[in-house]
């Protein structure tokens, strides 16, 4: 009996301590919470209500409810349906572009004939460290029709260069070429996840008599697949929120010929330029649908190409 008294009596001080710690565990993480309610979660809802009202900053006393009209817009609206091809468009081209250009990288920087390894590494992830505004600004120079060392490159080979950021053809090449410039941070997380890759596959794939290409093919991608899905979950998602880097380019207009009104630009317009802030609020809300079928979709299709050594494929 002594014995049971004493063991509900240490379940009793267990349970009291953990409900101390949990108690001092929310105190402790209060200020985040709040943050979170304030000034996410409440202007998150917020929009969602605005995306059922006609709602405009400077008519605000106008305000009435319109039920899915907002919705019903988009369809009917050219610039809402050249915005979104604009963006998937991008997406295709510049995703399997910037992930096979960073693996390379990362091949190249893992290499062991590779002189200057720690140089390579530096300058390629430098860019990282640069703002995308910054940045924008300093290649809407290097692209420069008539000053841009690209073109003055080209011209010393007798080669007349493009009209990178003026031409509705090279806008979207020039662009994915600035894209690929900020691969740094794709590259070291890949090389990471080369390096966590046993040596002894590869020297059993030797004994088998694999080459180079074998090996890679059958050792390396399957084993850093898993770091492949989560960079190219990264850029799907930021694909479709792709802004920075077309707004500075063009101040803002999308063009040439709306080639750079992605959907967040087109977004961005209707809210704060045409004031139309219940409309964006809608336009915002079928972004984060679109972006969200299309993670579940990559996370769904994950099992037929992403090998974990842990679980093996499913």
């Amino acid at each position: 009996m002594a014995i049971t008294n004493r063991a509900q009596k240490k379940a009793q001080e267990h349970h009291h301590l953990q409900r101390y710690h949990t108690k001092w565990g929310y105190i402790f993480i209060s200020p985040w919470i709040i943050g979170f309610l304030i000034f996410t979660l409440l202007p998150t809802l917020a929009t969602l209500a605005f995306s059922f009202t006609n709602y405009s900053p400077v008519t605000p006393e106008l305000t009435e409810f319109v039920g899915f009209k907002n919705y019903a817009r988009m369809p009917g609206d050219a610039k809402v349906v050249q915005s979104l091809w604009v963006t998937v468009r991008y997406a295709l081209l510049s995703i399997p572009l910037t992930l096979s250009f960073g693996l390379l990288l990362a091949i190249l920087g893992n290499s062991k004939g590779l002189l200057g390894k720690n140089i390579f590494r530096t300058l390629f992830y430098m860019p990282m460290m640069i703002p995308i505004v910054a940045g924008a600004v300093i290649w809407k120079g290097v692209m420069n029709t008539q000053t841009g060392w690209i073109n003055l490159l080209l011209g010393t080979f007798g080669i007349p260069g493009p009209d990178w950021v003026n031409s509705i053809f090279w806008i979207t090449p020039a662009m994915i070429l600035i894209g690929m410039w900020g691969v740094g941070n794709l590259m070291l997380t890949l090389m990471a996840g080369m390096q966590g890759v046993s040596t002894e596959l590869y020297e059993a794939a030797e004994l088998d008599g694999a080459n180079g290409w074998q090996k890679f093919w059958n050792i390396t991608l399957p084993m850093i697949s898993p770091v492949l899905f989560y960079n190219f979950t990264l850029m799907l998602i930021g694909t479709f929120k792709f802004f920075d880097l077309a707004y500075v380019l063009k101040d803002g207009t999308g063009g040439p010929a709306d080639q750079t009104l992605f959907y967040v630009l087109n977004f961005y317009k209707n809210s704060f330029e045409y004031n139309l802030m219940g409309y964006g609020s809608a336009l915002a809300w079928v972004l984060f649908l679109i972006v969200l079928v299309l993670t579940v979709i990559n996370f769904r299709m994950q099992d037929k190409w992403v090998y974990y050594a842990g679980e093996g494929r499913k």
